[in-house]
């Protein structure tokens, strides 16, 4: 059991990792600026679902592998690019086709499924939790399992609530944009390049 001095030193720290610029929160303007706040959220969930993943990979020792394999870490990261090449081509032929033709936006499961895929196809996010959920866990407190458990949690907690808020801003933010077919182009294009960006940042990560 995580005792109450470890929690108050470990949740301050989870939420500005949360608010530190990264790929995850940048995904999650991207797609609510685009999409809408519900998007954010439902994008938001997916990723949060994918730490859920990371922490039992921490948990149970398949993080280790992660690390401890190039050609692992390799494939997962270049899926992970692929993806991310693949929502760019959306997004970008998306700014003509919503200014032109108001297509409809995605449906929020789909959203909540590019935000699983995003994470769990992140392998540096599986590298900072082995990282860095140990720091917090002690033996004398009892199973690592259950402490590992638990940190993963509260981390999945102060995403949650970072991630929501940014999702209510930028999501308000693109709702002025998308009234206009031209600022909404604008918009779909700028998160084709966010995506991009994320792409080749992931496609050049290294252990």
């Amino acid at each position: 059991m995580i005792d109450l001095q470890t929690l108050l030193v470990f949740f301050p720290a989870a939420l500005l990792l949360a608010l530190s610029p990264g790929p995850d929160n940048l995904f999650v303007l991207a797609q609510s600026a685009q999409h809408g706040r519900s998007a954010g959220v439902a994008v938001t969930l997916g990723l949060c679902t994918g730490l859920i993943g990371h922490t039992l990979a921490v948990a149970l020792g398949l993080a280790a592998i992660v690390k401890a394999s190039a050609l692992a870490f390799t494939l997962l990261k270049i899926a992970g690019a692929l993806y991310l090449l693949w929502l760019a081509w959306q997004a970008w032929w998306a700014g003509a086709e919503a200014g032109e033709s108001n297509a409809p936006s995605l449906g929020g499961f789909e959203l909540y499924r590019r935000g699983i895929v995003m994470n769990l196809t992140n392998p540096k996010v599986t590298l900072f939790f082995l990282a860095f959920l140990p720091q917090f866990a002690d033996p004398r407190r009892g199973s690592m399992t259950t402490q590992f458990l638990e940190l993963g949690a509260l981390f999945i907690l102060a995403t949650l609530i970072v991630f929501g808020g940014l999702s209510m801003v930028a999501g308000g933010l693109g709702e002025r944009f998308r009234r206009s077919p031209a600022a909404l182009r604008f918009v779909n294009r700028a998160a084709a390049a966010v995506f991009v960006a994320l792409a080749v940042k992931l496609a050049i990560a290294e252990r």
